[in-house]
């Protein structure tokens, strides 16, 4: 069966990224697209697990996490679960919090770390007052797979 790709302006009204989005982020290499030269210029298609790739960053983005840290977790999560991005199957993960040393600067900052998801220890983590922020691509998949249908 024939992959179907999507023009920029298709993946921006899918994902709800605006062009520009796409541009920076295709820019900074976070999230790259299938691009095949055709005669002068160059189209730009992205596939449908770019799309939950760009689904994810959106995601993450609206959670409050900057822009880098998004986008390297979005990388964390392409090696980790290549598979999700494809099927939608696979394990969910969820985003620890964690104070951490600043050694620079002598005080302390907040980290998160990228693991699998386990109730237990993502209900102690807010009992304790530390964020956590789930990952569940399987969900997002399955956003994106209704959009295309719809």
């Amino acid at each position: 069966m024939q992959e179907t790709f999507f023009t920029s302006k298709q993946a921006a009204e899918i994902t709800g990224c605006t062009l520009r989005q796409l541009q920076y982020w295709r820019e900074k290499g976070v999230i790259v697209p299938v691009i095949s030269e055709t005669g002068t210029g160059r189209s730009i298609y992205y596939s449908k697990a770019n799309l939950v790739e760009l689904a994810v960053m959106v995601y993450f983005l609206s959670a409050g996490l900057s822009f880098d840290l998004a986008g390297e977790t979005v990388k964390t999560l392409k090696d980790k679960e290549p598979e999700l991005f494809k099927s939608g199957e696979g394990k969910r993960f969820m985003l620890l919090g964690a104070v951490a040393e600043k050694a620079a600067k002598g005080g302390t900052g907040l980290m998160l770390s990228l693991v699998e998801f386990d109730r237990e220890k993502a209900i102690a983590s807010l009992v304790e007052g530390k964020p956590v922020i789930p990952v569940w691509l399987d969900r997002i998949y399955q956003l994106i797979s209704t959009r295309l249908v719809g």
